[in-house]
C-alpha cells in the first residue's frame, strides 16, 4: 500500500478539494496522534478502493472524501467521524463491504459509513420514491448517531462546490433539494457556516441570473457602505472601552440568499434592501452582553420594535444572541448582534460545538441534547404512515420556529408559525394532546384551532376519556401532532374494523341459525388461516373494511352439516345501526340518511359500511354488485345524536332573504353546517343548506317552518 505522502502530488488544494497533507495538519491541531494515524489509515484504504475512479470534474475520486473530511476537520469533529468521512463512499461505489470496515476500524466507524451510504441496492418504482426512502433512512440513522448527518452535510457541501460539472437539469434538481432539505437541516442543527454556504451555492445553481444581478448590485453597495463601516466599528469599540467592557467589534456582510429571501418575503426591490452590512460584538459574559446593548443604544438610536433577546429565549437550534437594529449614519438601518465567545462558537458550529468542548463543560452538550430531542421526535413522526408523509412532515419541521408561547407555569415552548392550540397540547405531551377538549389563551376560552402568537400564555383543558378529532389534521402544523393524530385514528379504525367485521359475520351466521359464539376458537383460527390471514382479528378487520364479504367468510366457519341455509329464500337478518359506530360506518353524502327512515348499506372496500336512503337515486345500479349490499335497520330508541341532511330551498330574490331563512332555521334549534346559493333567474335563487337534525320528526318540523315563509317558493330534500 503506498503511503499517504507519496500520493500528495495529484491532490489539488483550493476550495473544491483539500490535500491529505492539509487534512492531517488540521487534525494534528486538535486530535491525539493515534487518531491522526487512524485517519491516515482510512485515507489509504479509501485511496486503494477508489483507485482508477474519477469525478465528473475529471479529478481522481479520492479528492472528494478527503475534501469532506477537511470540512469536518474545520468543525473539529472527532476521529471516528473523520475516518467515516474518508470512507463514506466505499460501500456504495467499491467492492468493499461494511464488514471489512468494521474489521479494520471498528463497529463505530462501520455504522457511521453504513448510515451515510445510499440505498443503491433496492429497486424503487420512481426517482421520487428513491429520494424519499433514502432521506428517511438518513434521518433514522441520525437518531442512532447524529454524526451521520454531519458527514452527509459535509458530503453535500463539497458536491455543491463542484456542481458546475453536472448537466443543467441535474444541477437544478440537486440545488433545489439542497435548499429544501440540507440547508434547513444544517440550520436546525445550528451549523451556521455550512447552512450559509449551502444556501448561497444552491441559490447560484438554481437561479444563476438572480444570483449574478444581486451580487453585482451588492458590489456597488459595498463600496458606499465600506466608507463608514470602519468608523462605526472604531466608534463602538471606543464606547465599550470607555465603559470598561472588553470585547471584539467586527462588521459582517449579509449573504446573497438571505437578501433574496428578504426581497421575496417583503416583496420589495433590491434597492429597498439597504442594510447589507451588520455589526457583531463578542464579549466575555452574558452580563456583558446586556451592558454592551446599553452602550450601542447610547451611541446610535435603536429602531422601535426591532429588539430580540435570543439569550433569555434561545432559538430551537440553540442559537443565542441579542439582536437590535439601530439608526446608523444617514439613517441607514444597522443590524447589531451581541453575544459571548461560547455563543459565537455555537452560532457558527451548532451541534459540532459538542465535539469542540471537553467533557464536563455543558455549552456544547446542551446543543447536543437539543438536537437529540428533535431527533427523538422524528422517531415518533415516522411510526405509521408512508415514507412520503414522513418526508413532507420533516420538511415542515425543519424550518425555523418563530412562535414563543408560555405554559401556565411560565415555561417557554417554541412552535412553528401558524401553530394552533392542538399543536401546543401535543408539544406539552402526547397524552395532553390526545385528551384535550378546550383551550384558554391569556385566560380566555378559544377554539382549539386558534393560531398562537408570540408571548401568549396557553392553558389546555383535558377530559378523561377524550379522544383526538379527525378534523384536527386539517389545521395542525407540527409534524408531531399530525403524526400522533394519524397514528391514533389508524389504531381506532383497526379496532372499529375488527368490531364491525365480527358483527357482520355474526349477522351472516344468523341465516344458518348460528352465532359467532357457537363457533369454537380452533375452527375460527383454522378458517382465518385457510383464508390467508394470520389471526382471527385480521380476518375480522378485512371483513369490516369491506375487503372480504361476510357471507362467504361465514360459509368457511360452518360445520359440514350446514352447507346451505335452512331457508335460502328467507330475508337476511339486518345489521342494526345506532348512529355512534365511528369511522367504519358512514352516511352517504348523496342522500344524507337520518334515523327511522328506510335505509340500505353498501360494503365499500377500505371504508366499511356506507349507509344510503332506500330511495337514493344512486341505488339504481345496485344489482351490478348485489353481494356488496346488505340489509340494515335503525336501532330502536337511538340516543340523541345529530345527523347531517341537505335541503334545497327555492326563494324569491329579495334583500335579506338568505338571512331570514337562516334565522328561521336557527329558531328551531337546528345547526347550519354549510350554505351555498345559486341564482336560477332574475327572480329566484336556490339556497342549499347542510343541516344537523336528530330524526325524521325533527326534519319534518323544520321543513314545515321554512315552507310557511312568504319568500319560499319550494323546498325539497336532496336524494341525488
Amino acid at each position: 500500500m503506498p503511503s499517504a505522502s507519496s500520493q500528495l502530488n495529484f491532490l489539488p488544494g483550493g476550495r473544491g478539494s483539500v490535500g491529505i497533507s492539509q487534512l492531517l495538519s488540521k487534525l494534528e491541531t486538535y486530535l491525539p496522534p493515534e487518531q491522526v494515524a487512524r485517519a491516515q489509515e482510512a485515507y489509504e484504504l479509501a485511496h486503494k478502493s477508489h483507485q482508477g475512479q474519477k469525478r465528473m470534474t475529471g479529478e481522481p475520486y479520492i479528492t472528494h472524501p478527503v475534501a469532506v473530511a477537511g470540512i469536518l476537520a474545520d468543525l473539529h469533529l472527532d476521529g471516528p467521524t473523520i475516518c467515516a468521512a474518508l470512507l463514506h463512499d466505499v460501500i456504495e461505489d467499491t467492492p468493499t463491504a461494511k464488514e471489512d470496515i468494521v474489521e479494520l476500524f471498528g463497529r463505530e466507524v462501520g455504522e457511521l459509513v453504513d448510515g451515510v451510504s445510499k440505498l443503491d441496492k433496492i429497486q424503487f418504482k420512481s426517482r421520487k420514491e428513491a429520494q424519499v426512502e433514502s432521506f428517511r433512512k438518513m434521518i433514522l440513522a441520525m437518531t442512532r448517531d447524529i454524526r451521520v448527518i454531519m458527514v452527509k452535510l459535509a458530503d453535500r457541501t463539497h458536491n455543491m462546490r463542484t456542481l458546475g460539472a453536472m448537466p443543467p437539469a441535474k444541477r437544478r434538481r440537486i440545488a433545489q433539494e439542497t435548499l429544501e432539505i440540507y440547508a434547513p437541516i444544517a440550520n436546525r442543527l445550528g451549523i451556521h457556516s455550512i447552512k450559509l454556504e449551502l444556501e448561497d451555492l444552491g441559490f447560484n445553481a438554481l437561479y444563476p441570473m438572480r444570483y449574478r444581478v444581486i451580487d453585482k448590485e451588492l458590489r456597488k453597495a459595498r463600496g458606499n457602505q465600506k466608507e463608514f463601516l470602519p468608523k462605526i466599528v472604531s466608534g463602538l469599540q471606543l464606547a465599550l472601552t470607555r465603559d470598561n467592557l472588553t470585547g471584539k467589534v467586527e462588521s459582517r456582510e449579509k449573504h446573497l440568499f438571505s437578501i433574496y429571501q428578504k426581497m421575496r418575503r417583503k416583496r420589495v426591490q433590491l434597492s429597498a434592501i439597504i442594510d447589507v452590512y451588520g455589526i457583531r460584538l463578542v464579549v466575555p459574559t452574558v452580563g456583558d452582553c446586556y451592558r454592551a446593548l446599553g452602550v450601542v443604544h447610547s451611541v446610535f438610536k435603536p429602531m422601535p420594535g426591532r429588539f430580540k433577546d435570543y439569550i433569555a429565549i434561545p432559538r430551537v437550534n440553540g442559537y443565542q444572541s441579542l439582536h437590535t437594529t439601530l439608526f446608523g449614519p444617514n439613517g441607514v438601518p444597522l443590524e447589531v448582534q451581541i453575544r459571548t465567545n461560547d455563543m459565537n462558537v455555537i452560532a457558527e458550529s451548532g451541534i459540532a460545538a459538542h465535539w469542540q468542548y471537553k467533557s464536563g463543560e455543558d455549552v456544547g452538550t446542551s446543543q447536543h441534547d437539543r438536537a437529540r430531542e428533535w431527533l427523538a421526535s422524528l422517531m415518533q413522526i415516522q411510526e405509521g404512515g408512508s415514507p412520503e408523509e414522513f418526508y413532507e412532515s420533516v420538511k415542515v419541521d425543519l424550518f425555523p420556529d418563530k412562535v414563543y408561547v408560555f405554559t401556565p407555569k411560565g415555561d417557554i415552548l417554541r412552535l412553528p408559525t401558524g401553530s394552533t392550540c392542538v399543536d401546543f397540547a401535543y408539544s406539552v405531551h402526547s397524552e395532553v394532546g390526545r385528551r384535550c377538549v378546550a383551550a384558554k389563551i391569556d385566560r380566555r376560552l378559544v377554539p382549539l384551532r386558534t393560531e398562537l402568537l408570540n408571548g401568549q400564555t396557553v392553558e389546555i383543558i383535558t377530559a378523561k376519556g377524550a379522544t383526538p378529532n379527525p378534523t384536527w389534521t386539517n389545521f395542525v402544523v407540527t409534524a408531531k401532532a399530525r403524526a400522533a393524530i394519524r397514528a391514533y385514528l389508524k389504531t381506532m379504525k383497526r379496532s372499529e374494523a375488527i368490531d364491525l367485521g365480527r358483527r357482520l359475520i355474526d349477522q351472516a351466521l344468523t341465516d344458518f341459525k348460528l352465532s359467532i359464539k357457537a363457533i369454537d376458537a380452533e375452527s375460527m383460527v383454522a378458517a382465518a388461516q385457510e383464508l390467508g390471514c394470520e389471526t382471527v382479528d385480521e380476518l375480522f378487520e378485512q371483513v369490516g373494511l369491506g375487503e372480504r364479504l361476510a357471507p362467504l367468510v361465514a360459509r368457511h366457519l360452518l360445520p359440514p352439516e350446514f352447507v346451505d341455509p335452512p331457508n335460502s329464500n328467507a330475508p337476511a337478518t339486518p345489521l342494526v345501526i345506532s348512529g355512534t359506530e365511528g369511522l367504519l360506518v358512514s352516511y352517504a353524502r348523496c342522500c344524507f340518511p337520518i334515523p327511522y327512515e328506510p335505509i340500505i348499506a353498501f360494503l365499500s372496500t377500505g371504508r366499511g359500511v356506507v349507509v344510503h336512503r332506500a330511495n337514493c337515486s344512486n341505488l339504481d345500479g345496485w344489482h351490478k354488485q348485489p353481494e356488496k349490499w346488505l340489509p340494515v335497520e335503525w336501532q330502536k330508541n337511538i340516543e340523541r345524536h345529530t345527523f347531517t341532511t341537505e335541503l334545497k330551498v327555492v326563494v324569491q330574490n329579495r334583500p335579506g332573504t338568505l338571512a331570514a331563512v337562516a334565522a328561521s332555521i336557527a329558531a328551531t334549534q337546528t345547526n347550519i353546517g354549510h350554505v351555498s346559493l345559486v341564482e336560477l333567474d332574475d327572480d329566484t335563487s336556490a339556497i342549499t343548506f347542510e343541516l344537523q337534525v336528530v330524526d325524521r320528526t325533527h326534519l319534518a318540523g323544520l321543513i314545515k317552518t321554512i315552507r310557511k315563509m312568504p319568500e319560499v317558493q319550494s323546498i325539497e330534500r336532496s336524494s341525488h
